[in-house]
């Protein structure tokens, strides 16, 4: 049976008969949005300013190799910036919680692991953003935040909003959920402050459009692969080239994953699973002596049973020089206020 979201890209039988549902989530999601607009429900401001990083469409956009090159890019500006998150998918019962490199994912969930490796940044999750944002400022020293996938959490004030939109999927047949992809409606894009697309837009998606909806444009850029069971052994992606590899994703979009491992030469035999999908050893682990390529989220599941024969591919994002210029002048802005 094939999974719902195959169905999110055109208009076909199965999202025509989910119209009725699409609309009541589209009216719920408009009215939540209006009640916090004319003050039925409340919205926490904090004493940092707090850049809001999101997207009004499910599945992998590229935004948290967004927010990690956002982290450090403050980092450069003189800035200390914080992190704040849902926490998808962790199994804590008590929140919110700070995370470390070490953490548990299954507790904290998979991404925020991730970040706080990746960036070094204070970062506590948990299913309220302003108690969240409240208990990392309590306890560290962070002059700014950032709110990942944070952009339909109303009840925290935000200063700057940007939007990650999928360059190649656009946003699919632009109905809302569960028709669709969308968690709110394209004219939602024109009050961000911000909209970006990840890659270049596919031919075909004027159908919808969807092609002039990002003022600027990033590229996620492969950086090393590196041993889950040796993390000081890292190779380029040469090193496989042109040799067959399992290619193993459990992420919004692990199509992209594969076209990257394709694009440079490598010849992968792909497994895609579920986003935020809890590995296995048995899952990774292909009976023959292949390769096994996974992605940097899916690794800091995976690592407390990685061999020798486990890689993840370190990815990175790289803005245009216009939404670069922009963001400094729009940080300058709320930074002085």
């Amino acid at each position: 049976m094939k999974r719902l979201d195959h169905y999110w890209y055109s208009y076909n039988p199965v999202s025509v008969a989910l119209l009725p549902l699409s609309w009541l989530f589209s009216l719920v999601s408009r009215l939540r949005r209006c009640a916090y607009a004319v003050g039925l429900f409340t919205t926490k401001k904090l004493p940092v300013p707090v850049i809001v990083v999101g997207n009004i469409s499910v599945g992998g956009t590229g935004k948290t190799p967004l927010v990690i090159w956002l982290a450090r890019h403050l980092q450069d500006l003189g800035y200390k910036p914080g992190i704040i998150s849902r926490g998808y998918g962790g199994k804590a019962t008590e929140w919110p919680l700070p995370v470390v490199p070490q953490s548990d994912p299954t507790q904290v969930g998979d991404e925020p692991v991730m970040l706080a490796s990746r960036t070094g940044c204070p970062l506590w999750v948990g299913p309220d953003r302003p108690a969240t944002a409240r208990a990392l400022l309590a306890t560290a020293d962070c002059n700014i935040l950032i709110s990942d996938d944070g952009l339909q959490h109303y009840a925290l004030h935000r200063d700057l909003e940007i939007v990650v939109l999928d360059g190649a999927r656009g946003l699919g047949n632009g109905l809302s959920l569960p028709a669709g992809p969308l968690r709110e409606g394209a004219s939602r894009l024109a009050q961000a402050d911000l909209v970006i697309a990840n890659g270049p837009s596919t031919p075909g998606l004027e159908t919808f459009g969807l092609t002039t909806l990002a003022d600027y444009r990033m590229n996620l850029v492969p950086g090393q692969l590196i041993n889950l069971a040796a993390p000081s052994l890292a190779v380029g992606l040469d090193y496989f080239e042109d040799q067959p590899v399992h290619a193993m994703a459990g992420i919004g979009n692990p199509e992209r994953f594969f076209d990257t491992l394709r694009a440079a030469g490598l010849r992968p035999r792909t497994h895609p699973f579920p986003d935020h999908h809890r590995f296995r050893e048995a899952e990774i682990t292909p009976d023959d002596a292949l390769p096994v390529i996974i992605t940097e989220k899916d690794a800091v599941k995976c690592a407390p049973f990685a061999h020798r024969r486990h890689w993840y591919l370190e990815v990175s994002a790289q803005p245009d020089t216009g939404f670069i210029q922009q963001l400094d002048q729009r940080i300058s802005e709320i930074g002085n206020g």
